[in-house]
This record gives structure tokens, C-alpha cells and sequence, in this order.
């Protein structure tokens, strides 16, 4: 397999959060329960709103029978690549909260915010652990909702695919020269004091 561009962070940002990118060319292993369920419970540590863990996560393994539900919904585009990976985990969150004061179910805010936390964990211990990770939003929501047997007041956010990388020859030309860590825009461009600075202006 060939080597991959270092990414220059210009800045102390740790080894573990650089080397997080998100692949297309898997190879089409087995995951077994415990490994996954080993890279989920890192999810569980994330940071919520009063504690209110409103993250879930559904998911498939390969040759397991929810694997082929699991790929249909992703766009076609999407499917494509995903059916050489090993694991599905769909990421939804619970839209409501349950009122300290009443116990009456009340608008949870942060919930989408609660479970991007939980999902970035997850893809970093997936790492760590030897697999890679690829999260994408191209599927059908309302087919997934469905076929997930989500209850009205939880949402489907995004779909993680997970395994371990495999060579880029694989995919079809276009990608081919796309699979590789992929660049980000300057901090001062994103980051400022005091105020908001558009990114035409930052310094």
C-alpha cells in the first residue's frame, strides 16, 4: 500500500487527531461484537447537556443479517464503496429530554451538537484501534428512521463506515487520487477575538 502525505497541523495538535481521515477503499473483513462494541463505548463518554446522553448508536457487521438493510439506504454513490467495510453505525439522537422539574419530555437544543461529540470519539478509538472510519450524511433518512424502528422524537444524523483501509486501486479512477488525507482550511480563517471575522477579512 503506498505512503501517505503527512497533514501539517502548524501547531502542537496530537498525532491521534492528524492521523484521522476518512478512506473509501476497504477491505471486506469481519468485525466481531467486541471489537465494535469496544469502539462505541467511546462514544458513551462523550460530553451532553445535563448528562442527558441522547446519543444512539444502531449498527450492522458484515455477513450478519441486518448488513444488506443496512447498505441499502446509503445513496448509490455511497454504497459503492461501503459494501467492502466491515461495520454500519448509524448515529441518531433523542430530539426531547426529560424535564428535571415535571419529568415531562421537553426540547433537548443540543442534541444534534451532543451527538457529533459522541460520533467523533468513536471514530478516534476506531483509529486507535487499528481501523479506519469514513462518516457520511448520503443516505435516505426516512427509509433509515424506518427501517431502524426509531421512535418519532429521535433522528438519524449521519452513518459511520467502518474498516480497515485497503488499497486505492480498488476504487474507481476519480477517487483513486481523492483517497488520501485531505487538507483543511487555516485556523485564522475559522478562529477569532472577540468578534466574528469573515474569512475574506481574517488575519
Amino acid at each position: 500500500m503506498t505512503s501517505l502525505p503527512e497533514r501539517e497541523a502548524g501547531s502542537k495538535v496530537a498525532p491521534f487527531i492528524l492521523n484521522r481521515w476518512s478512506p473509501r477503499a476497504f477491505t471486506p473483513d469481519e468485525m466481531t461484537q467486541e471489537d465494535l462494541l469496544t469502539i462505541l463505548d467511546a462514544g458513551r463518554w462523550a460530553p451532553s447537556a445535563y448528562n442527558a446522553q441522547p446519543w444512539r448508536f444502531i449498527y450492522a457487521r458484515r455477513n450478519t443479517p441486518g448488513w444488506e438493510r443496512f447498505l441499502s439506504w446509503l445513496i448509490p454513490f455511497n454504497r459503492a464503496w461501503a459494501e467492502n467495510a466491515s461495520a454500519i453505525v448509524y448515529i441518531a439522537s433523542r430530539t426531547v429530554t426529560d424535564s428535571a422539574r415535571t419529568g415531562e419530555p421537553i426540547e433537548a437544543p443540543s442534541h444534534a451538537f451532543d451527538a457529533g461529540a459522541a460520533s467523533i470519539l468513536i471514530q478516534l478509538q476506531a483509529n486507535q484501534n487499528g481501523w479506519h472510519t469514513h462518516p457520511v450524511s448520503g443516505f435516505d433518512k426516512e427509509l433509515a428512521h424506518a427501517g431502524l424502528e426509531l421512535p418519532e422524537d429521535h433522528v438519524v444524523h449521519a452513518a459511520i463506515i467502518i474498516g480497515h483501509r485497503g488499497p486505492a486501486s480498488q476504487l474507481p479512477e476519480n477517487l483513486q487520487e481523492r483517497e488520501k488525507p485531505s487538507t483543511r482550511i487555516p485556523l485564522d480563517a475559522l478562529a477569532s477575538e472577540g468578534r466574528f471575522i469573515p474569512p475574506t477579512t481574517a488575519s
